[in-house]
């Protein structure tokens, strides 16, 4: 169980639902508190046009108060690395030795923020170049774990993305 655990979902236009929504439900389920972290504290639209409401705005969220951060795919990652605040919230985390888990094109949001260097990572095939040319070690592979990096390449694996991400929010984690 997950319970007093706060977990940060970024969240932009065009978010992939399968990689927002089955993430954020599951960590639920676990009894994590998932708060959707964007922007601005509105409404935005999935790539197929579902809505998911932010909770609070990045201005308002603070890295030390999250045991973690979930970037979900789409094209949304495209818009999250755009803002400095994102970049600098994800950072933070990272640094801190706290969870840090992308999925599917996820991985450009780490890339802006500096954080691949040397590190083992997967995503969607589309984006390996730049996660290679930013210093990353792509693997092919459902999950790729390296240390507090969780990455995973698209939806069909989130039952093996979600099991690694509960696994090291748990401390359980081989």
């Amino acid at each position: 169980m997950l319970k007093g655990k706060k977990i940060a979902i970024l969240l932009e236009e065009l978010y992939d639902e399968f990689e927002f929504w089955y993430p954020k439900m599951r960590l639920e389920e676990e009894g994590a508190e998932v708060i959707a972290v964007a922007p601005e504290e509105k409404e935005y639209r999935g790539k197929k046009g579902f809505p998911a409401k932010a909770d609070i705005s990045i201005e308002h969220a603070k890295p030390e108060d999250f045991d973690g951060v979930l970037i979900p795919g789409g094209y949304c990652p495209d818009r999250l690395r755009r803002y400095s605040s994102i970049l600098e919230f994800v950072r933070k985390i990272y640094e801190a030795g706290k969870l840090v888990a992308t999925i599917c094109h996820g991985g450009w949001v780490l890339i802006s923020a500096g954080i691949t260097k040397g590190r083992k990572l997967t995503g969607y095939f589309a984006i390996k170049d730049d996660l290679v040319n930013s210093g990353a070690v792509y693997i092919d592979a459902e999950v790729v774990k390296d240390r507090n990096l969780i990455t995973s390449r698209h939806p069909n694996d989130l039952k093996y993305y979600m099991r690694a991400i509960i696994a090291f929010l748990e401390g359980s984690e081989n």
